[in-house]
Formats: structure tokens, C-alpha cells, sequence
């Protein structure tokens, strides 16, 4: 037979016919239905639009209701799934601006799932209700965490009550929350989403590679696609992570460390690694923190208040791009919005210290060189 024009583009592997009798529709499907028919013919009280040959999207149920026209069944497998990732989103006018941009961005890496880690929302500490709603509302599936989810004490309501935000899963089991979540993306894919923390320089909770073990085999029942986001310190645990789980995850990325590392890349069965995505927050600061506090706590040696930096808000992301059938990933892109600037004019500071721009434009004019 000569398949529907809207096949041409699919390679030959994700395309299934399917007898019109007594068909089982995959997972992770897309399920068209081609009659025969001529247009006119069409009934009109189901609502669904056709013509000869084209394409009609039906639940399987519906079937019956065709039964006399239906000629063959066409199952189109979705061959890819795009994740988009956001870094620790720090402070709330990190979180204003990941709100305003998660959509262009979704749609500039044409995403089809949106994760988004937000423990340090709250000024630093944790995430309150209205700040998750925030963000799934704007258009985040599933919000992942760390050690500072803990921060407030409400939270532990949070977590009983919301299963997209997520803590990780090797804290005691007795603690509130969920460690893993299933997202459908928006080409009808299953995602998986798990959770964990790092143990080198932080608390010390169960072991995140033995609780990796139960929770990838548990999702895997429902999806190859499985992204992990794992909360650590140390780059060498980190790092360690990533190749235990290489080929039974589709991507293992750190968060964390608020710097965006430069080690992007896929390992040699399949999963997509990153040591850090990086922190979405503010860049005119140190991780997030005001210069000046931090530099205090480093001369002294002594516990200064937490106070978040305002200025130079930048979001820290990665698309990965996983193939729908097997899990394994195909493409990862670390990604900075704005970028930062790399380059800048030599400043010259006077005796009187006044700053002046070399060759600038506005000096030329001020010296009487400008046009």
C-alpha cells in the first residue's frame, strides 16, 4: 500500500501498520486512522474532520463507529522527545524571569518537556506554594530540589500535597514528599524524573547510588526516557553518578554548585552528562550570594546573613534530545540566557579616579575628535 503523504517525513522504523482487527496500540504512539470514504460521506456528529486517505486521530474506542470503513490502522512512533532544564533558580527576581522567558525558550529549543530545579527560590531557602504554582503555570512539568528544600518548615505540607515538586529520594524514607515523577510531554512521550543528592561535603543521607538502583528500574516500567537531576557537591561524585547510570538513564545532570560546567557531553552508552547546568539567578554576585556578604564570610571566618544579589539575572539551562523508542540521548546543549560578555574595552582609572574609556566614542566627542 502506498502510505498518506503526512508519513513521508518519519523514517521507516517509527511507522507501524497495524491490521484493523483486534490491534494493540503501542506506548508512546501517535494512532491514525485512514478510511476510505470520500468526504461527503464523512459523518458529521463526531466532530472529527477527514477526507480520503487523511489521517483522523481517535482513541481506540471510537474505532467501532468505523468499523464498516476503516481500511488499515498507521501507528506513528514519536522518534524524539526534547527536555528543556533549568539550573537553581535563586531569588525571586530569578524566579520573574524564568517565569517570563521558560515559554520563548521552550519554544526557540522547540522543548516538549520543561523541568525546572527550584530549591533556592525562596531568597535562597526552599520554595513556598505560590512560587511553585508560579512556575507551573508558566509552563514547567516537574520541579526538582536539594539540601535547602528543608529550609522552611511549610514546606514539608508542600511536599505531602504537590507530587510534580519534587526532594531526593535517598533522605529517609519517613520524610515527606515524592523522589520521582512521570511528565507527559507534549508529543504524548513519557518522561521519568528522579531526583537525588550528592553525599561527598553534604549531609550525610542514604546512599544515592543504591537508591538509584530501585528508582530507575521503578520508572522504567513506565518510560526509556528518564532524566535524572543529581544535587551534589563534589565533582568526582558527580561525575561517578553519570557513569553508573550510562545507559539506563537518558541524561544524569548536576545541579548544585551554581557554575555552569563546560563538560557537556554524551557517554559512550547513551546517557547525556553534565557535571553543573549552572545557577539561573544573579550573575553580580558569588552563587547567588551579595559580593560583599560573601567576601565578609571568607575574611572573617565568621556566619554572615544570606543576602541575594539583584543585578545581572541570567538563566542557566541544557536541552537534551532523547530518542523516544530506546532512552538514550542524542544531543545535549548547555545554554546561557543572556550570554555573557567575553570581551570589553581597555578601562584606564585616572589619579582623581575617574573612569575613562579608551577610544570610545563618547571621549572622541567630548575631545572634540567625534563627527
Amino acid at each position: 500500500m502506498v502510505l498518506p503523504s503526512f508519513c513521508a517525513s518519519k523514517s521507516p522504523d517509527s511507522i507501524l501498520l497495524l491490521p484493523t482487527e483486534g490491534f494493540a496500540v503501542p506506548k508512546y504512539s501517535r494512532t491514525y486512522f485512514v478510511f476510505s470514504w470520500k468526504p461527503a460521506a464523512m459523518p458529521t456528529s463526531t466532530g472529527y474532520e477527514s477526507a480520503v486517505n487523511l489521517p483522523v486521530s481517535l482513541d481506540q474506542k471510537d474505532c467501532s463507529i468505523f468499523a464498516s470503513k476503516l481500511t488499515h490502522v498507521i501507528v506513528v512512533m514519536p522518534e524524539t522527545v526534547t527536555v528543556l532544564f533549568i539550573g537553581d533558580i535563586v531569588g525571586t527576581g530569578a524566579l520573574a524571569l524564568v517565569t517570563k522567558m521558560l515559554k520563548p525558550l521552550a519554544e526557540k529549543y522547540e522543548a516538549d518537556c520543561i523541568i525546572v530545579n527550584g530549591e533556592n527560590v525562596a531568597e535562597g531557602k526552599s520554595i513556598t506554594k505560590k512560587q511553585a504554582n508560579e512556575l507551573f503555570e508558566a509552563g514547567a512539568q516537574v520541579i526538582t530540589t536539594g539540601n535547602h528544600i528543608w529550609d522552611r518548615w511549610e514546606i514539608k505540607g508542600l511536599l505531602s500535597e504537590e507530587r510534580r515538586l519534587l526532594r531526593p529520594a535517598n533522605y529517609p524514607r519517613e520524610n515527606a514528599g515524592a523522589s520521582f515523577a512521570i511528565a507527559t510531554s507534549k508529543n504524548g512521550v513519557k518522561v521519568g524524573v528522579i531526583n537525588l543528592q550528592g553525599r561527598t561535603y553534604m549531609q550525610t543521607i542514604d546512599c544515592p547510588f543504591k537508591a538509584s538502583n530501585w528508582l530507575v528500574d521503578k520508572v522504567a516500567q513506565e518510560t526509556p526516557v528518564i532524566f535524572v537531576d543529581f544535587h551534589a557537591e563534589a565533582t568526582a561524585e558527580k561525575q561517578a553518578m553519570g557513569r553508573y547510570l550510562d545507559g539506563r538513564v537518558s541524561a544524569v545532570v548536576g545541579t548544585h554548585t551554581h557554575v555552569q560546567a563546560a563538560d557537556a557531553q554524551i557517554f559512550p552508552h547513551g546517557t547525556a552528562y553534565i557535571t553543573d547546568v549552572g545557577m539561573s539567578g544573579p550573575y553580580e554576585g558569588i552563587i547567588g550570594m551579595r559580593i560583599d556578604v560573601a567576601i565578609k564570610r571568607f575574611l572573617l571566618q565568621t556566619p554572615f546573613k544570606y543576602e541575594i544579589a539583584k543585578d545581572e539575572l541570567r538563566i542557566a539551562g541544557v536541552v537534551v534530545t532523547i530518542d523516544a523508542a530506546s532512552g538514550q540521548a542524542l544531543n545535549i546543549l548547555p545554554f546561557m540566557f543572556p550570554e555573557f560578555s567575553t570581551s570589553r574595552e581597555l578601562m584606564i582609572m585616572p589619579t582623581g579616579g575617574e573612569e575613562i574609556v579608551e577610544n570610545s566614542e563618547e571621549q572622541q566627542h567630548q575631545d572634540g575628535g567625534g563627527n
